[in-house]
């Protein structure tokens, strides 16, 4: 793993089409369950090194709700043969292997970031990427091109005359089109954007 290299992670979790859990609780960071880790190791101008997708098992609400389906385009089956998330974690830190002190993971926006954090101290995960800082693209690329409201992936590709490859909400793929975008942003823009990672993260993973 070396220093130039970020990598991308973009979450998919369960969710409903009312936005209420079956329990008739508003969806939130705290009971949506993560369904998929997508993971795109690319350089800061875009050079795709590596893509993987992390499916994970959900346990408090282990049934997808069609709209989830359709979103993601995940399906029953694929999660009910998935690891839970420690696991599936824990195969995340093996892919990656040692991570250097300069070692950096970003998303788009920091709802991945929240959630991680969250959801791996509800279910006992440890991924190391939370001893690490993080960079919120979506914040970078704001400040880099002005775009205030049309700052969805979506609007970000179309700006720069980009197709969405893949298909969206897919995790992954949502992670490599991410990875199509860092060409385009000013780096010297980095080090005041980073989230450093909390004494307690630290001392967690």
């Amino acid at each position: 793993m070396t220093e130039q290299n970020l990598l991308i992670v973009d979450l998919e979790a369960t969710c409903w089409s009312d936005q209420y859990t079956p329990e008739g609780v508003a969806q939130s960071i705290h009971n949506m369950e993560i369904i998929e880790l997508g993971c795109a190791l690319a350089n800061r101008h875009g050079d795709l090194l590596d893509a993987r997708s992390f499916l994970v098992r959900p346990t408090r609400n282990p049934m997808l709700s069609d709209f989830c389906t359709n979103l993601t385009g995940i399906t029953q089956s694929m999660v009910d043969s998935a690891p839970t998330l420690p696991q599936a974690v824990e195969a995340m830190n093996a892919w990656l292997g040692d991570l250097s002190d300069a070692f950096e993971w970003c998303s788009w926006g920091n709802y991945d970031r929240l959630h991680l954090e969250a959801q791996s101290r509800l279910d006992g995960a440890q991924p190391k990427i939370l001893s690490r800082a993080h960079l919120n693209l979506k914040r970078i690329w704001r400040r880099t091109t002005g775009q205030k409201k049309k700052n969805g992936l979506a609007s970000a590709l179309a700006f720069h005359d980009l197709v969405f490859r893949g298909n969206p909400h897919r995790g992954v793929d949502d992670a490599r089109n991410i990875a199509r975008l860092l060409p385009f942003m000013d780096w010297s823009l980095e080090s005041e954007l980073l989230t450093l990672p909390t004494s307690d993260n630290h001392e967690r993973f």
